[in-house]
């Protein structure tokens, strides 16, 4: 079990924010697969507490879809309680803040990474908004900027002492963004610093991968990210090879398609049609990594406009038994909308 301020949970695998990804229909598919914790796709706080039409969407959620994360973005003090106010209107679980985004344009604005080389300034934030959250508060940190100033054990503990739940932390440094090896030993020593918990994340890309963290840092949960991408499965897989080290089986090429088409049923019931099918193109991607046979579909895939065409095509993935065409239903997002 692992315990995040007052939030309980019975799996330690957690679902990481991904950036044009992690929206309702994917994380009620993960959850579908054994996922518990999901956390809504990152966001910027002057996004929130300016409402825009397209954050209000990226928080959409139901009660399906618990417990719920949702990981907020900022430096400005003013925009970060105006986005805290807006966020009392929604149902969640955790609110993360983020100091560990590495790219450019969060960089230049001082916010993501940028705090690491800051870190009294990320006190401060740190303890403003524990001061005002009604739920559980965590941040996601790197390990440092760079290799000559990795201090991620004095940001977990400052953080500790500003009142967060639990830490999360990459253990790659900012300049090396995803690039190189996982530093096992750093993030090892920033566990053995903290009273509370600490959830590591970085190549959690297997059930073997996902051991081999638990084990070199003694973290007390992971966080997976890329891992995700194209496989849901990826959350029960861990959890039987932690109990008992054995591999579960590759789903069968029928179970997977129709996973994938329960995914893009859920997308384009979600954005609608248009929308729907052009973001699911990047899911099929992932989805048929390592399938064979599947050039010539993916090609077809790529230029599909209606969800009629896709699902043809994936019709055309099973085996030859299974070619007769089925009938499918959209799934609907039924339950409470937390959107008020």
């Amino acid at each position: 079990m692992l315990k995040i301020g007052t939030l309980g949970l019975q799996s330690n695998i957690v679902l990481s924010p991904l950036a044009g990804i992690s929206d309702l229909p994917f994380r009620l598919l993960n959850r579908r697969y054994g996922c518990e914790l999901a956390f809504v796709e990152m966001i910027n706080a002057r996004s929130i507490s300016y409402k825009s039409q397209k954050t209000k969407q990226m928080l959409i959620s139901h009660s399906g879809d618990r417990p719920l994360g949702i990981q907020l973005l900022g430096r400005d003090p003013y925009y970060i309680l105006r986005a805290m106010e807006v966020l009392k209107k929604y149902t969640f679980d955790v609110l993360d803040f983020n100091a560990a985004c590495p790219a450019k344009k969060v960089i230049r604005r001082g916010e993501g990474a940028a705090l690491l080389r800051d870190p009294a300034e990320l006190f401060r934030i740190l303890t403003l908004i524990v001061k005002n959250a009604h739920v559980p508060v965590t941040v996601k940190i790197r390990l440092g900027w760079d290799q000559d100033s990795m201090n991620a054990c004095d940001i977990a503990q400052a953080a500790q002492d500003a009142g967060v739940s639990a830490v999360f932390i990459h253990g790659r440094t900012k300049s090396q963004e995803s690039r190189g090896g996982v530093n096992y030993q750093a993030v090892h020593e920033v566990k053995k610093s903290l009273r509370i918990p600490l959830i590591a994340g970085g190549d959690i890309l297997s059930p073997q991968l996902a051991k081999k963290i638990f084990d070199e840092t003694g973290c007390d949960g992971v966080i997976v990210a890329r891992g995700a991408l194209g496989n849901p499965w990826i959350f029960k897989a861990i959890e039987a090879f932690l109990h008992d080290g054995a591999a579960m089986p590759r789903p069968s090429r029928d179970e997977m398609v129709d996973t994938i088409i329960a995914h893009l049923n859920a997308a384009v019931d979600f954005y609608g049609e248009e929308i729907g099918v052009m973001n699911f193109r990047k899911f099929f991607s992932w989805y048929t990594k390592g399938m064979s046979n599947v050039r010539l579909s993916r090609e077809r895939f790529y230029r599909a406009v209606t969800q009629e065409q896709m699902l043809l095509l994936l019709e055309q993935l099973r085996k030859p038994s299974r070619t007769r065409p089925r009938v499918y239903q959209a799934c609907a997002f039924a339950g409470e909308d937390t959107t008020n």
